[in-house]
């Protein structure tokens, strides 16, 4: 069995916040959003996103390099988190990306996307090669050459220019699934408040197991 460790930084909203229960809602491990009639639909096309919890990707899953320790990455993130103010991004909506259903800025600050580039390039000197198998998931051949360079380089290729904020609601749908989903999603999410980057999540995979959050780094108040 594989027990490969990986880590992640995300953002995670705090919790007893509104957007906290909104994600514990559609990605818990028994979704109560919507009618009773609906929940076990919506638990299905959650089962994928159910293992990475509800987050924004600030750097993708990766190995730690040698030498490497845990408590080296949190000291990395904590220097990144340091002296930080929160980053208002506005209002979230609920949008089809691809086959899939996320909570999306509307109109989101170009200051989200220097901050998500500075945690990948601050970051990545703790991060392993690629192995074969991990260039092969990220499937190079549907890249285009900046995003098959993107990956050699760091590991993933959806960075930099590339990069887009977003909350992974759903797994992959179709036409009938979406039909349904996505007006409960879209009523469930109208009320919540704009959101607010005040902090970044180090979180960690054991093997296959779900990530687990090992510390929420609250930016500078």
């Amino acid at each position: 069995m594989d027990r490969t460790v990986r880590y992640a930084l995300y953002f995670t909203p705090a919790p007893g916040t509104a957007l906290a229960a909104f994600g514990d809602a559609v990605l818990g491990a028994v979704p109560t959003l919507g009618p009773a009639t609906l929940r076990a639909l919506l638990a299905a096309r959650t089962e994928e996103p159910r293992v990475y919890g509800f987050h924004a990707t600030m750097k993708a899953p990766w190995r730690l390099g040698p030498g490497v320790t845990e408590a080296d990455l949190l000291a990395a993130a904590e220097a990144l988190a340091a002296h930080r103010p929160p980053l208002p991004v506005g209002s979230l909506r609920v949008a089809a990306l691809g086959h899939v259903a996320a909570l999306v800025p509307e109109s989101p600050p170009p200051a989200l996307g220097l901050l998500a580039a500075e945690c990948v390039a601050a970051l990545d000197p703790l991060r392993a090669p690629l192995s074969a198998a991990e260039r092969v998931r990220r499937h190079p051949e549907r890249l285009d050459p900046r995003g098959r360079a993107l990956l050699e380089r760091w590991g993933y290729p959806h960075v930099f220019e590339a990069f887009g904020f977003h909350m992974t609601l759903t797994g992959r749908l179709g036409p009938e699934d979406r039909a349904v989903i996505l007006p409960l999603l879209t009523e469930a999410a109208a009320d919540l408040p704009d959101l607010v980057i005040d902090a970044l999540s180090v979180v960690v995979q054991d093997g296959a197991d779900p990530f687990r959050l090992l510390r929420r780094i609250p930016f500078a108040p």
